[in-house]
């Protein structure tokens, strides 16, 4: 079972949705993903949030919180992968 649920996983999902390994993107789109990123006040809080799980005080609300800026954070780097592949590659 928990098979299934890695493989439902947020990660996994957006990995199939975006296949980062696939060079399909115009240059100008991906020269603009790779420009993406956090703002200062989401890294401070997200920051925040981590430093409070490590010591173990998140509250239910934090803890879903931080797990939307991790969701948030793995898509980007799925989108920023995909864009640095179709800079590099032809489109396939």
């Amino acid at each position: 079972m928990s098979v299934m649920i890695a493989e439902n996983s947020a990660s996994a999902i957006w990995q199939r949705t975006i296949q980062p390994k696939k060079s399909n993107l115009a240059p100008a789109i991906a020269r603009a993903l790779l420009g993406l990123r956090f703002s200062r006040a989401d890294l401070d809080r997200a920051d925040e949030l981590a430093a409070k799980a490590r010591a173990g005080s998140l509250t239910l609300a934090e803890d879903r919180e931080l797990e939307d800026y991790r969701a948030v954070g793995t898509a980007l780097e799925f989108l920023k992968s995909k864009a640095r592949f179709s800079l590099k590659r032809p489109a396939r």
